[in-house]
C-alpha cells in the first residue's frame, strides 16, 4: 500500500525518468508493430488489412470521479473505451498510444498504478502500448488514448448500413453501469455527509464492475464471425441505447421499431433501480457506459442470431418515414429521444 512517507515526487525524477519507469515493462505482441515506445514516432507495417484509428479523452470531474474510481481501474477503463470503439466497426485492436497530463497532487506510484491497469487491458486484448507523451496539468487528471486496429476492407462495419427490414440487435445487458454510477454517487454524498460511514456496496459488485471495469465486446465480434453474421451496421452503446440507436438510423436514412420489453436488463440493475426510484428502461434507454454492441443484420440471420446466448434481438428496421419509434408491450408507441450523456454540456 502506497502511504505518504513512500511516495516519489514526480518533480524528483523528471518527465524521461517517469516515462522510463512507465514503459519498462512494455511488450510487443503483434509482428505488426515495427517500432513501439522509445522513437519519435511508432512504425507499423499491414499488407492486406485497413488500418483503423480511434481517440477518447477522459478528463477528471467530467469522466471520471477520483474519489471512487481507483487508478488501476481509471486505467483499464481507459483502454476499454477505445478498443470498444474499434470493435464497433468490427476491427480487431492491435496498438494504443497514451498521453496524460497530471497535476501536482499525483505521485509517480499514482501514475504506475494507473498505468498498470492500462498494461493489464493491454495484455487481455493483446495490444500495444507503442507511444503517447505526459503533460503538466493544472487542475487533476486529463488521459487521451489513440487506438489503432485492422480490419480487410470488406468486413469493416459502418454506421450508415441498416436497411429496411434489419433486425436490431443489442449484445449483453444495459443500464447496469448507470446504476453503478448512481451508487456510487449515493454513498459519496453519504461519505462527504459523515467520513465515518462506510460505503454500501454489499451484493452491488457487478453494478460496479459494468461501471469501473467495463470490457470491450471482441468476444462478440468473433461470435458474430464464427457463426457467419455480418452486420449491416453497427455502434458500440457509450452514451445510451436511444442515442445509438438514432445515429444508426440517422446516418443510414432509416426509422426503427424497437420494442422495450425486449431491452435486455440484469435483475441486479433493475432492483437498483427500484431503490432509486428509476425505471430500469430509462437507465438501460439513457444511462450509458454499458460499452455493449448494438447492430442490425438482415433478417435471414433470425435464426443463426436468436440462438447465441448473449444476444438480443430489440428491434427492426423501417421506413425513414415511419420514424424513430419505441413500443410498449401494449402497443403503444412513443418517439425515440436522444437523452444519453452530453459531454460537451455537462
Amino acid at each position: 500500500m502506497i502511504t505518504s512517507e513512500n511516495k516519489t515526487p514526480i518533480s524528483k525524477i523528471g518527465e524521461f525518468k517517469l516515462i522510463e519507469t512507465l514503459t519498462k515493462n512494455i511488450k510487443i505482441n503483434n509482428s505488426s508493430t515495427i517500432k513501439g515506445v522509445g522513437d519519435d514516432a511508432a512504425v507499423l507495417k499491414y499488407l492486406n488489412n485497413n488500418t483503423l484509428i480511434t481517440t477518447d479523452l477522459l478528463v477528471e470531474g467530467i469522466h471520471f470521479n477520483l474519489i471512487y474510481t481507483p487508478l488501476k481501474h481509471l486505467g483499464y477503463k481507459s483502454v476499454i473505451v477505445n478498443l470498444s470503439d474499434l470493435c464497433a466497426m468490427n476491427a480487431t485492436p492491435k496498438q494504443i498510444t497514451v498521453s496524460i497530463a497530471i497535476s501536482k497532487k499525483f505521485c509517480v506510484e499514482d501514475i504506475e498504478e494507473l498505468y498498470s491497469g492500462i498494461l493489464s487491458a493491454c495484455k487481455k486484448y493483446n495490444v500495444d502500448l507503442i507511444g503517447g507523451d505526459t503533460s503538466s496539468s493544472l487542475t487533476g487528471l486529463l488521459i487521451s488514448i489513440t487506438a489503432i486496429g485492422e480490419a480487410k476492407e470488406e468486413k469493416i462495419v459502418y454506421r450508415n448500413g441498416a436497411k429496411l427490414n434489419d433486425l436490431i440487435c443489442v449484445s449483453g445487458n444495459l443500464g447496469a453501469a448507470y446504476m453503478g454510477l448512481q451508487l456510487l454517487e449515493r454513498e459519496k454524498v453519504i461519505f462527504a455527509d459523515n467520513s465515518k460511514v462506510q460505503p454500501d456496496f454489499l451484493g452491488h459488485e457487478y453494478l460496479l464492475e459494468r461501471q469501473l471495469k467495463p470490457e470491450a465486446r471482441l468476444d462478440i465480434i468473433k461470435t458474430l464471425e464464427t457463426n457467419n453474421i455480418f452486420p449491416t451496421s453497427m455502434i458500440d452503446v457509450s452514451d445510451g441505447l436511444s442515442s445509438e440507436i438514432l445515429h444508426i438510423c440517422n446516418n443510414s436514412k432509416v426509422g426503427c421499431k424497437l420494442y422495450l420489453d425486449k431491452i435486455p436488463i440484469d435483475i441486479t440493475t433493475c432492483n437498483m433501480a427500484d431503490e432509486f426510484n428509476i425505471a430500469p428502461e430509462v437507465a438501460a434507454l439513457n444511462g450509458g457506459e454499458d460499452y455493449e454492441l448494438l447492430f442490425t443484420a438482415p433478417l435471414s440471420d433470425y435464426e443463426k442470431i436468436r440462438k447465441i446466448k448473449d444476444i438480443s434481438i430489440i428491434g427492426s428496421i423501417t421506413e425513414d418515414s415511419f420514424g424513430k419509434k419505441l413500443l410498449d408491450s401494449k402497443g403503444n408507441q412513443s418517439d425515440i429521444v436522444a437523452q444519453g450523456w452530453n459531454g460537451l454540456t455537462e
